[in-house]
């Protein structure tokens, strides 16, 4: 169903164990490049305070650089797919959700801050081009996001400039004559004080699905200046521009009028042979930071981001018959939508005194201003039908878009005070008690229907770490949870908060000096009056939501990073239950049990040569469906694994390259039940990437 378009800093290190007097030390420069393998680096996305996985309160994955590239996993959608406990909701070929621990993932960084999303829904492919790592952090983060939602948090790490020259190059060939190439380029520029980097992809390629064609492009630029021994500024820019060829907007019906599953080709696509779909996403950010030399660091950012949406765009409604096909419609539509937001942050961190020990201290204001202007045109031609499916090549009339308009237009606004602060209590327990006063504010109108709002909320999080074996630790953690809602009801009313609260608890362990890390989690989530899309109203273009209040609780089993000398490996298990206020089964369209795993290992035999493999499993999905006589049908995908192997091999002068196959069992299957819409995911596949470093 259609929706309206739009929608590192690590603080002061964590503290060990309390020196009884304090030790003047010499000044110790260190350079080095990015950390090899699938180990994680410390991360301050949920916190503030960098820490290990270990020393977080709550479940951390990490997708390092090397473990994008050994995959090609070259775009979020693939590479989140590849993560514990997420589910990747493709339900149109340029629009996506994201959940985990069954609700949806609105929270997102950038380099550990927090920028506003007006709506849950990610427009657009967001190529991994430009980015260092991705971490996921999974739970409620109200501390450092300003809003509590307790599926997780995405955080972006951008690539950084290096201390020494280095540079890389990539060309890729692919299944649907996919073709993209990559440049890397970091170093000193002058005397070393100030140093460089710029990042460059570019990608064309058409798909299995009927008609669908994709260009993109990407650049990234960053630079940092040393302004004295203790001050750092840096400043970027990213631009993506993607150009996409009859996508999807909406998808398969995936039901026939009787109830009976349709079962279609599996690159069939509803999609015009006119329609396209343009996005152009800039990103820009400033930040300085200033260590004072007693352990305290000032820090303050600022990001700015603008996205812009050209689309003329081709949906299909309607429930076909078994017999005929017929019973589909169209649904035209041209759009115009520019997304601006500008985010600023000033944070303070450091060590102080108390009791004898040494303890950590965050404390910091953020400032987030959005402003979302769409415009939709609609030519006379909506209700036309439309042939069967099978038989739709995607040829049919460009209608003018000039009988009526409707739109949005609507600023949004957030504004958060939040204080952090991890107590050193023994030498090993440490807790973290923390808080998030925010207030959103939005105002304006969508699609005929005001969108005014004001509330405000303060999220507490409480977190404990106990190390109670040399490599071993004990955790639990409580977050509160509160998340403004831009859907709207029935009525065209938005609908009111989220509130609700997160519990966590487990066990995990390092190895190798922390290069290898596991966890064991237990999560019990409460979300009330959580948005659910009820049904679509071709009257206005837009989907209706009621308030739904949901339970979440289960388990997750994960390891990741190096294994010895020759393996590298993240795997993770997921196992949850999603219940309504009366105990039935709810969200069913969320996997209960999910399973991720990539390995990859060096072959000692061959120097320079790795083998790998990786599975994506899940079990059945469902969901409900109305018929036009009242009764209901259930729509269902069984349960499927996707199974992927890659061979790389690296010479000793510099070059490299790796094959990558995907699905190779050919596996047919949806790639979501989040709407009543679907389409196929890819079958099969290769491609083939040849490097060279220096």
């Amino acid at each position: 169903m259609p929706l309206s378009l739009a929608a590192a800093d690590d603080a002061a290190a964590s503290a060990e164990l309390a020196l009884a007097d304090p030790v003047d030390l010499d000044r110790v420069e260190v350079q080095g490049t990015r950390q090899a393998g699938y180990a994680a680096p410390p991360t301050s996305a949920g916190t503030g305070l960098s820490l290990t996985p270990r020393e977080t309160p709550q479940s951390v994955s990490v997708l390092t650089r090397d473990q994008l590239d050994d995959f090609g996993l070259d775009n979020l959608n693939d590479a989140l797919e590849s993560t514990t406990g997420i589910v990747v909701e493709r339900v149109e070929t340029s629009r996506t959700y994201y959940t985990a621990r069954g609700f949806d993932i609105t929270n997102f960084q950038f380099d550990g801050l927090g920028v506003p999303l007006p709506y849950g829904i990610q427009n657009g492919d967001i190529d991994t081009a430009v980015f260092d790592r991705i971490e996921v952090l999974r739970g409620a983060n109200g501390l450092m996001s300003g809003t509590g939602n307790p599926s997780a948090t995405i955080n972006f790490v951008r690539k950084r400039p290096s201390g020494e020259f280095e540079a890389a190059l990539q060309a890729t060939y692919g299944s649907w004559d996919r073709k993209r190439v990559d440049a890397d380029l970091s170093g000193p520029l002058g005397s070393g004080a100030v140093r460089g980097r710029v990042v460059g992809a570019y990608e064309d390629g058409e798909s299995w699905l009927d008609r669908y064609a994709l260009e993109k492009s990407v650049v990234y630029g960053v630079v940092e200046a040393d302004l004295g021994e203790n001050t750092l500024l840096s400043a970027g820019v990213s631009r993506q521009a993607n150009g996409a060829d009859s996508p999807l907007w909406g998808a398969l019906p995936l039901y026939y009028s009787d109830g009976t599953p349709t079962d279609y080709r599996r690159g069939t696509s509803t999609a015009a042979d006119w329609s396209y779909w343009d996005t152009r996403d800039t990103r820009a950010f400033a930040g300085i930071s200033h260590a004072f030399g007693n352990g305290w660091t000032l820090r303050g950012e600022v990001n700015h981001h603008e996205k812009t949406e050209d689309a003329e765009i081709f949906y299909v409604y309607g429930v076909p018959d078994r017999e005929t096909g017929l019973g589909l419609f169209s649904y035209p539509s041209a759009y115009d939508v520019t997304v601006r937001a500008l985010h600023a942050d000033l944070r303070a961190s450091g060590r102080f005194e108390l009791g004898g020990r040494s303890h950590d201290l965050v404390v910091g204001a953020s400032w987030a201003d959005s402003d979302v202007r769409e415009l939709s045109w609609y030519g006379n031609d909506i209700g036309t039908p439309l042939p069967p499916l099978e038989q739709f090549d995607g040829s049919y009339p460009k209608p003018a878009f000039d009988a009526f308009s409707d739109g949005s237009d609507f600023d949004f606004r957030r504004d958060s005070l939040y204080v952090n602060a991890r107590w050193n209590l023994a030498d090993a327990f440490r807790l973290t008690t923390g808080a998030n006063r925010s207030q959103v504010r939005m105002a304006g109108t969508g699609y005929g229907t005001p969108k005014a709002t004001d509330a405000s909320k303060t999220t507490p999080f409480v977190g404990a770490v106990w190390d109670f074996a040399p490599a071993y630790s004990l955790y639990a953690a409580y977050g509160g949870i509160f998340a403004q809602q831009t859907e709207l009801d029935a009525s065209g009313t938005p609908l009111d908060p989220i509130e609700g609260r997160n519990v966590e608890a487990g066990i995990k362990g390092e190895w190798f000096d922390g290069r290898l890390n596991a966890s064991a989690a237990a999560f019990r989530v409460r979300q009330d009056n959580l948005a659910l899309a009820i049904g679509f109203d071709p009257d206005t273009g837009r989907s209706i939501y009621e308030g739904e209040d949901a339970r979440s609780e289960g388990f997750e089993l994960e390891v990741a990073g190096e294994l010895g000398r020759t393996w590298s490996l993240s795997a993770g298990f997921t196992r949850l239950e999603v219940e309504d206020r009366d105990g039935n089964e709810a969200r069913t369209y969320v996997p209960r049990s999910m399973l991720r795993a990539s390995a990859v290992a060096r072959i000692a035999a061959v120097p320079g040569l790795r083998l790998g493999g990786s599975v994506r499993w899940q079990d059945d999905i469902h969901r409900e469906a109305l018929l036009a006589d009242g009764s209901a049908t259930e729509i269902r995908q069984d349960s499927y694994a996707v199974l992927g192997l890659m061979a790389g091999y690296r010479t000793g002068n510099g070059w490299e390259a790796t094959l990558n196959l995907d699905n190779l069992t050919d596996e047919k299957y949806l790639g979501s039940l989040y709407w009543e819409q679907g389409y196929y995911a890819a079958p099969a596949n290769a491609s083939l990437t040849i490097g060279y470093r220096f």
